[in-house]
């Protein structure tokens, strides 16, 4: 089964239009509802408008009622891993379990400089992610009430050495992007690493990201065994077009 997802960038607009358009998408019959986590825009005007992730997944969570959420992803290094299990419990019981735990070990620089988290290096960033899954497991199992369902754990990247590895080892889903040959190329690594550690390949969602550049290429991402398919809206339209048109093509090919 073919599942699309709707991401609502939280930048360059207000709340008002993004969670209008969440609560449309999944009215629409979007099977998931993301948001990023970043604290300045990414494109467009690097000081515009822009809000906080898990503020937002929480708002997310109590104004829809059917389609999982997530972020895709959190970075790791922004919170304390038994802060972020926390959190994610608690966005997960107001959900009543919709939530996937999307995590990465974070990238963007000027985020880690303005608010004041050490940077590293990229291998850094990759151990402390190692760290940080275990802890967010087993503090699950801690809290009282627990989360609402067993919450689903989806790792973003395509670090061929350790990223996949972890992915094998932890993760429900993962999510990357790329043409359609380097997404198989890659999801054959991953299927290495399965191997590696004792995991069946099958068990790991794979997801990626819709583009209007690469909407043509929907079949092929699903016959590389991509069969989560997401597309995303920005401020201050929120324009659903895209989204309509990856929904459009998935009725098409029923």
């Amino acid at each position: 089964m073919v599942k699309v997802g709707y991401r609502a960038i939280p930048q360059h607009g207000d709340y008002g239009p993004m969670r209008d358009s969440w609560v449309e998408a999944e009215s629409l019959g979007a099977d998931s509802l993301w948001t990023w986590d970043h604290f300045f825009p990414l494109f467009g005007d690097a000081n515009g408008k822009h809000f906080e992730c898990w503020t937002v997944l929480a708002a997310m969570a109590e104004s829809t009622g059917r389609a999982e959420i997530g972020a895709l992803v959190t970075c790791n290094s922004y919170r304390n891993a038994n802060l972020l299990a926390d959190m994610a419990r608690t966005v997960d019981q107001i959900s009543s379990g919709r939530l996937i735990l999307g995590i990465g070990s974070g990238w963007q620089r000027r985020d880690y400089d303005e608010y004041g988290y050490e940077f590293g290096t990229v291998g850094s960033r990759l151990r402390d992610l190692e760290r940080s899954l275990p802890v967010i497991k087993e503090r699950w199992t801690k809290l009282n009430p627990p989360p609402a369902h067993r919450i689903p754990i989806m790792i973003g990247g395509r670090g061929e050495k350790v990223t996949l590895r972890l992915v094998a080892e932890h993760a429900d889903a993962w999510h990357t992007f790329g043409p359609p040959e380097e997404m198989r190329r890659l999801a054959g690594v991953l299927e290495t690493w399965c191997e590696r550690v004792g995991r069946d390949p099958a068990e790991i969602e794979r997801s990626t990201s819709v583009r209007a550049e690469n909407i043509e290429h929907l079949d092929e991402f699903v016959d590389a065994g991509f069969t989560h398919l997401i597309a995303s809206a920005e401020g201050p339209d929120y324009d659903l077009g895209l989204f309509r048109r990856v929904l459009a093509w998935r009725e098409a090919r029923s």
